[in-house]
């Protein structure tokens, strides 16, 4: 047998030892529960789903109990009336025409009319002036421009349907050949829809001024397909606004180009470094994101109690924010100490979980920013508000697959800023592309 040196036998031992620490490093990793929609911020659409539990009890079809009850209401004005008169006595041939009527009963079905494509044709004269020898010819009205191929009405309708029904140039083909019999191909459509992002594009510069003085910004960020590769769209909310931006980066400086010298009083994010850095008096971190990543403690380790403490203590602040104002001020103001005093006592708590260190260490970081909303009433504890404005934009790339060129991530953006704003202002997102795009043309005016 041969016998090995002392410096091979020691390189062994540690390349064993080496060994053995990544066999346990993949068996502790092995035994951390699966990331779900509850512990991370994994969408619901990609949890495991398991089979439902048997029933014993069959449960009825329709709204839960104590739904109220929605009944369709009369329009006092129809647009159409049929009468159902009686003129003959069905039994024995009797003239019913000069029989009083009695009202029985009434009913109303709505219904819509067909909707046909029609085309105008604009036949524009020219004139030649007897005395000065100038040819006049007389302007169409808005709408009915020379150069004009399709109507406003009809362009609305195809931004409509491609930016709020997330449909492909096929699809949108096919419902207009279907509901309007119209012919159209997909580069009209495409010719339609860049003229709709140039004006939308040049339209969202005063969101963009909105949200530069607002107080108080939500703002949040998702992936984006963008002619192969992954881009970025942004979301800045705010009461009165929503600026959607689509960059090819994920960095701090899309915030500064998006606020420029302006400064917020309050910035809602999750905790993305670049996020905490946006130019604001002061943060507030979504408590939303916090107690899944506390979750994720707690199925870890269930046997410590740190991660459940702050957890509860983060729920318990948020219904004290939902019951402000069933609570008297002195009252408020006591049980805000109490989560104050009790939240710096878990922070100065001896942890070992690497996982709750870990957490322990950003809320020690970000202390400021964890309970802003229970000082102002019109800050939120969490960022719902920017994650349902990119709820449809997340809906449209895997419904699209993203974005075939650079323009048309920006005109998309454009778009639904200006659809998203004016839903704040409760206007109907077909509203807002027909104003933008320009009046339409029937009725035909004199």
């Amino acid at each position: 047998m041969t016998e090995l040196s002392h410096d091979k036998l020691v390189n062994l031992v540690l390349e064993q030892q080496a060994e053995i620490e990544a066999l346990r490093m993949k068996l502790d990793k092995g035994k951390k529960p699966p990331t779900n929609s509850g512990n991370s911020s994994q969408p619901p659409s990609q949890d495991q789903k398991g089979n439902k539990p048997s029933k014993q009890k069959r449960h009825r079809h329709g709204p839960p109990k104590g739904h109220t009850k929605f009944e369709r209401k009369f329009v006092s004005q129809p647009d159409h009336v049929v009468e159902l008169k009686p003129t003959i006595c069905q039994e024995c041939q009797t003239d019913l025409g000069q029989v009083a009527l009695v009202l029985s009963d009434i009913n109303q079905i709505t219904e819509l009319p067909e909707a046909k494509a029609e085309v105008i044709e604009v036949r524009q004269y020219l004139a030649e002036c007897p005395c000065c020898g100038v040819g006049q010819v007389k302007k169409p009205a808005a709408g009915l421009e020379m150069e004009r191929t399709f109507g406003a009405r009809l362009e609305a309708t195809v931004v409509y349907y491609r930016q709020e029904q997330h449909m492909s140039y096929v699809r949108t083909q096919a419902a207009l050949q279907n509901l309007h019999g119209l012919e159209i191909s997909q580069g009209g459509i495409d010719k339609i829809m860049q003229r709709a992002g140039r004006k939308a594009i040049e339209a969202v510069k005063p969101i963009q001024q909105a949200i530069q003085q607002s107080a108080v910004i939500h703002s949040d960020e998702t992936s984006s397909r963008v002619n192969g590769n992954t881009w970025w769209q942004w979301v800045f909310c705010s009461t009165n606004a929503v600026l959607h931006v689509m960059r090819f980066n994920r960095s701090e400086d899309v915030i500064k180009d998006v606020m420029g010298d302006h400064q917020a009083e309050v910035w809602v994010s999750d905790c993305y470094g670049p996020q905490m850095k946006a130019p604001s008096e002061k943060h507030q971190l979504c408590l939303a994101h916090q107690l899944r990543n506390l979750q994720a403690v707690v199925e870890l380790d269930r046997k410590h109690f740190w991660a459940r403490h702050v957890q509860f203590l983060f729920r318990y602040a948020i219904h004290l924010h939902n019951q402000r104002q069933q609570l008297s001020e002195q009252i408020f103001l006591n049980r805000i100490q109490r989560i104050e005093k009790c939240f710096d006592k878990l922070l100065n708590q001896s942890l070992d979980p690497p996982d709750a260190r870990r957490l322990q260490r950003r809320y020690l970081k970000y202390r400021s920013a964890i309970f802003v909303f229970l000082s102002r009433t019109d800050v939120s504890p969490t960022n719902n508000l920017s994650e349902r404005h990119l709820r449809p934009s997340v809906i449209h790339r895997k419904v699209s697959g993203g974005f075939r060129s650079d323009w048309g991530a920006k005109a998309y953006v454009a778009l639904k800023s200006l659809v998203d704003t004016g839903i704040l202002s409760d206007i109907a997102p077909f509203h807002v592309i027909q104003n933008l795009v320009g009046f339409p043309s029937l009725p035909l005016r004199g």
